[in-house]
């Protein structure tokens, strides 16, 4: 029976973002990150408890991969598509409906770049699978934390007065950017420490309680400002760890 337990945690995070497409589509960005955060948190927790319950298989691993591919590929593509949308109000690309153009109908091609985020996603998964250097750390950046720093924009454009921080978000040409650097960033081949932990021991997990530490005292003190702060923060520890090394 416990060997099931790991899967059922996994398809709960697979729920979370079925849960959190259906906000997005909807442009409750609020709540579709809401839902993303839960499901990464469970995909925290199925392999902890297959680590600690000793029940890794085949079947969780790619279970793993297809529950991420929606929380963490298929939800941040369609984020990106509204934050684009939103930033390209003003320059519509008109479908030819018959005869003439239908102004009523316009519609903008460009958003449709932010679904490049959700392919990207794709070949990093799947790569994942079959890469056996990423058992106890990351070759590019991992989809959760890819998607936390997508989702964090529109949550940061909701709490935040700072006009010159709201003008960048909403920029298309900053959107585009971020957009491509999110594609390259999945895949790069930069080592970067993995956040999942074998057991609870301080020695063997010091640099990741210190930088979760670090991350709920920037959280309380900047809000959802910190969470891209943060990303970019592991990915420049994680390179001067193995700097170190």
């Amino acid at each position: 029976m416990k060997k099931h337990i790991p899967n059922f945690i996994t398809l709960l995070n697979l729920f979370c973002g079925s849960i959190a497409v259906v906000f997005a589509v909807e442009d409750n960005l609020f709540m579709a990150a809401v839902f993303v955060i839960l499901g990464i948190l469970f995909d925290f927790f199925d392999g902890l408890a297959a680590r600690l319950l000793n029940v890794k298989s085949e079947l969780g691993l790619q279970l793993d991969s297809l529950a991420d591919m929606v929380t963490s590929g298929v939800v941040p593509g369609i984020v990106m598509f509204k934050m684009l949308e939103k930033s390209t109000a003003d320059f519509p690309v008109l479908l030819n409906a018959g005869s003439n153009w239908n102004t009523a109908n316009s519609f903008s091609f460009m958003p449709l770049l932010g679904f490049l985020i959700t392919l990207s996603s794709c070949y990093r998964l799947a790569k994942f699978n079959l890469d056996a250097r990423q058992i106890d750390s990351f070759i590019g950046l991992p989809t959760p934390a890819n998607t936390l720093f997508i989702l964090s924009l529109p949550l940061i454009l909701m709490t935040n007065d700072i006009a010159w921080v709201n003008d960048l978000i909403l920029n298309k040409w900053f959107l585009i950017g971020l957009t491509l650097v999110s594609c390259y960033m999945l895949n790069a081949e930069i080592p970067l420490f993995s956040l999942k932990m074998k057991s609870f021991s301080f020695k063997e997990n010091a640099l990741k309680y210190f930088f979760l530490l670090f991350s709920a005292i920037i959280i309380v003190l900047l809000q959802y400002i910190a969470i891209p702060l943060i990303i970019i923060l592991y990915v420049i520890v994680s390179i001067i760890t193995n700097l170190r090394k």
